[in-house]
């Protein structure tokens, strides 16, 4: 019927009030969200948020101290450790293997199996498939990695940050492997440093840090809800000549400035003879609202 609002999405996947202790530290403290069907949820943190302590708890490989993890409103067992695929940061390929031999090594452990043909058309391995797994690149290396954790065609997929030391044309071509996966109706839960590759693969992020979610929507949701401005980027030595005008922030050899009135900013420039040759100006992006949120300090 016209005017209906669209029905929501199943939950596949949802924590309930996790709590993780260990002797001297609370690591998680009660977290809880729901995973919908067909998306890609991102978890972000800064180191020691608690972040990766959830994920494993999530994927099962950590037993909670209190709360829950339902896989389709059941608790989890042998359906959901058969229907769950993990790309670990690193995972012990067999060695002397060829790409194609690993690939049929790793589906052996399962009962039901993605077949080959698929995975080296999705994950583009065709120019490598016969090669020594030892052999790959980086970015190859990965593909085949995320081929391992589809191999058993899971209905809930983890990549726990990816493209990690990968260079920006691999990492690139990695993101369009993943939304080519989440196009098939995978659901898939992420972890990353990388704001722009959160931004761009996530329907909703989680941002946690001292064992709590302190921020959850759409990324673009949440960037409207926590700023009303943009950021005027130039040369240090050009913001300065505004002398206690409008404020601004000096990062090494360039300066920040935050406001919601593009055009009076700009004219109070021009209007000290700042020159406008290197001026760049953004959006707030998801990074800005990490750092907000979470502080600049070193984490260990």
């Amino acid at each position: 019927m016209t005017g209906q609002p669209p029905t929501p999405k199943p939950a596949v996947l949802e924590s309930r009030e996790l709590v993780k202790l260990y002797p001297k530290v609370r690591a998680v403290d009660g977290i809880s969200f729901a995973v919908t069907e067909g998306t890609c949820f991102g978890l972000l943190g800064p180191n020691g948020a608690g972040k990766s302590t959830t994920i494993e708890m999530m994927e099962g490989l950590l037993p909670p101290t209190s709360g829950q993890v339902l896989f389709r409103g059941a608790p989890l067992g042998q359906r959901y450790r058969e229907r769950v695929g993990i790309q670990f940061q690193t995972t012990a390929l067999q060695e002397f293997l060829t790409t194609r031999e690993n690939l049929r090594f790793f589906g052996s452990l399962y009962p039901r199996q993605r077949p080959l043909e698929e995975l080296v058309a999705l994950c583009r391995l065709e120019e490598f498939l016969d090669r020594d797994a030892g052999k790959l690149s980086g970015g190859q290396r990965q593909r085949l990695l995320l081929a391992i954790a589809l191999v058993n065609d899971p209905e809930v997929l983890f990549l726990d940050e990816p493209t990690t030391g990968l260079d920006p044309q691999a990492r690139r071509n990695f993101w369009d492997l993943v939304q080519g996966v989440k196009a098939r109706g995978k659901t898939i839960v992420l972890t990353t440093h990388y704001m722009d590759e959160a931004y761009l693969l996530c329907d909703e992020i989680a941002i946690v840090d001292h064992g709590r979610i302190i921020a959850q929507g759409s990324p673009a949701a949440l960037l409207r809800e926590h700023f009303d401005d943009s950021v005027l980027e130039l040369p240090a030595p050009e913001a300065r000549k505004l002398e206690g005008g409008l404020q601004y922030k000096e990062k090494g050899d360039h300066a920040e400035i935050h406001t919601a009135d593009i055009n009076g900013t700009i004219a109070r420039l021009l209007a000290v003879g700042a020159s406008l040759a290197h001026l760049r100006i953004r959006p707030r992006t998801l990074e800005d609202l990490f750092l907000e949120l979470t502080g600049r300090e070193l984490r260990a």
